[in-house]
């Protein structure tokens, strides 16, 4: 190829309607409301850690964005086959660090497809559930910034 094509790059700089936003207010005690797009979610703590266990916890979301991704990417992988995708099931269990900082020290994903899918199927199925946009996230940290903004517009 000759240089007289513009090659583009992934590493394009984010514009502004790439940006997803979502807005976190206190509630009561230690539930938070979270507003997605306009669904709202709550998020509490367990009664034994001084909340009032109306919701899951932040770390229960974590997990299960993760199991409902996997999920999501299994059932396209399916749907996209022409595929049922009744019985697909995906189990989620998360363990906690003993050491600091507090973390989330490992997780398992057991992923149950449909009972009528062949084992080849299981395996690709698998391939693309394993790839879904969290576990890429989670093996390729985003940046994060936490920042004190006292200016916020509510």
């Amino acid at each position: 190829m000759t240089g007289t094509a513009h090659q583009t790059h992934a590493t394009a700089v984010p514009q502004e309607t790439d940006v997803h936003r979502l807005d976190v207010e206190h509630v009561d005690g230690d539930a938070y409301s979270v507003d997605i797009r306009g669904h709202q979610l709550l998020v509490d703590q367990p009664t034994e850690a001084g909340g009032t266990d109306t919701a899951p916890t932040p770390t229960e979301l974590f997990a299960a964005s993760l199991a409902t991704c996997v999920a999501f990417y299994a059932g396209r992988y399916l749907k996209r086959h022409g595929l049922p995708r009744k019985g697909l099931h995906v189990r989620t269990e998360f363990m906690m660090s003993t050491d600091r900082p507090t973390r989330v020290a490992s997780v398992r994903v057991a992923l149950v497809p449909p009972p009528a899918l062949s084992a080849q199927r299981h395996a690709a199925m698998l391939a693309v559930a394993s790839h879904c946009t969290i576990h890429n996230t989670l093996h390729e940290p985003p940046e994060i910034d936490v920042r004190l903004d006292p200016g916020l517009e509510s």
